[in-house]
């Protein structure tokens, strides 16, 4: 549990720069070693950027709040940075310890009035889960009704725009000079702002209740008189994670059938055209003793653009088909090759990557029915992911941040599955949707 939480700007920006003077001098001397002729083996390398790694995200870690969600968008990221750095920020989804009982205590007395035990009939003081924006403690309603109450850490929204000038200058020690990160940071800025707003992630609860809970989704409702910004209250969902799920060794046909719902959860929304739930990890699902699939946190939700919306669709059928001069011309439009790079063959090796690594996204819909279960698929899959080309530079739409997020996220899920999931007619309902957008 810890005590000691930075949350103003001085404090905070003490730690960047302890974070940013440490690694900027661990790779200055790394460097001069390698100029001086000091050869060094790939065990040396990888121990070299997964130590580094370590201390940035226990640096992280004291900070929470938006430098946490760097984290876990580096956690994310193909080619940025190297494979150590994205392994240990895959922490970020999980590992984060806990503010105080007394300060979580005191955050919901001056956001609702009055302390929990005198607004709940029962709260638990010890967090069910502890992420980077706030934790969840479970409680009850005086009227008997189990709820979640996520509290956010303090001064995370205050703290946003500061914290992202503080990490764009760390990350800036690893891309190439000259590289334009500013579309990306007003991406994950943007979202932050409504992440950090309850108010909006209440509104989102209903609405995709509204969109989804039913015989196969269930999600929560929101309690709006227990919420304010910075507080929120929901229904609680009982069920198990992922991890929980698989401990009970599961049938293939319950396997099968979880799968199945996520799969049509994910296309569904992409159909509907409206707002996508852009956080797809194990925490955010639950499997329900009555063969539901829950789904909670709300507070990531995105709608892109029309015209990014059409091209990431195009990507589907100029896979599939194979077409090598339509995927080079859709990579050009998307921002992630080069038309006139620097070095043309680094770029040709680039393109080729992912070119591959698209292939291997567009198999499960080349087939009615995909085993992700597949071993062969799922180290194809895998490769890709921990062995990109490392470009020094952010490469295609800033729009790719979330929507990568949510289809590795997805795949990611039904790989651990080993889910066998009828893609037929998602594929069509997607290429229908195409054919509406491009007519």
């Amino acid at each position: 549990m810890s005590d000691d939480f930075p949350s103003s700007k001085f404090e905070r920006g003490k730690i960047f720069a302890k974070t940013g003077l440490k690694l900027g001098t661990n790779y200055a001397r790394r460097h001069l070693k390698k100029a001086a002729g000091r050869k060094e083996s790939r065990e040396e390398s990888s121990r070299f950027h997964t130590e580094n790694a370590r201390q940035v995200f226990n640096e992280f870690s004291k900070l929470r709040g938006t430098a946490l969600k760097i984290a876990q968008s580096l956690s994310m990221d193909q080619g940025l940075l190297p494979e150590e750095f994205t392994e240990v920020m895959g922490e970020a989804q999980y590992s984060v310890p806990p503010i105080n009982k007394a300060l979580a205590r005191s955050i919901i007395k001056k956001q609702l009035g009055a302390y929990p035990e005198q607004l709940f009939r029962s709260f638990n003081p010890e967090a069910l889960a502890a992420a980077s924006i706030g934790q969840v403690h479970k409680a009850t309603l005086r009227d008997g009704r189990p709820v979640a109450v996520k509290i956010q850490y303090p001064n995370v929204r205050e703290t946003i725009q500061s914290d992202l000038g503080m990490a764009k200058l760390l990350i800036k020690r690893f891309v190439k000079n000259g590289a334009d990160l500013d579309d990306y940071f007003e991406e994950v800025q943007s979202t932050l702002m409504e992440e950090t707003d309850y108010i909006h992630e209440g509104e989102q609860i209903e609405a995709f209740h509204r969109r989804f809970s039913g015989d196969r989704y269930i999600t929560p409702r929101w309690i709006r008189e227990y919420s304010t910004q910075k507080v929120l209250t929901m229904t609680f969902i009982k069920g198990k994670h992922l991890k929980e799920f698989l401990d009970t060794s599961p049938s293939q046909e319950k396997r099968d059938h979880f799968g199945q719902l996520l799969w049509d959860f994910f296309h569904d929304q992409v159909v509907q055209r409206d707002t996508v739930h852009a956080d797809t990890h194990p925490g955010n699902f639950f499997f329900t003793d009555d063969d539901r699939l829950g789904i909670i946190d709300f507070g990531c939700v995105k709608k892109f653009p029309i015209d990014f919306s059409n091209k990431y669709l195009r990507l589907l059928p100029i896979h599939m088909a194979d077409d090598i001069d339509k995927i080079r011309d859709l990579f050009l439009e998307l921002d992630i090759i080069r038309e006139n790079p620097d070095n043309p063959q680094k770029e040709e090796q680039f393109f080729q990557f992912c070119m591959n690594y698209g292939r291997a996204f567009a198999e499960p819909y080349k087939t009615d029915e995909f085993d992700f279960g597949d071993p062969e698929f799922r180290e194809r899959i895998n490769r890709f992911a921990k062995e990109p080309p490392i470009m020094n530079e952010p490469r295609g739409s800033k729009h790719f941040i979330y929507s990568t997020r949510v289809h590795l996220g997805l795949y990611n899920l039904l790989m651990k599955l080993g889910a066998r999931v009828n893609t037929r007619k998602s594929r069509e309902k997607a290429l229908a949707v195409l054919e509406e957008m491009t007519a």
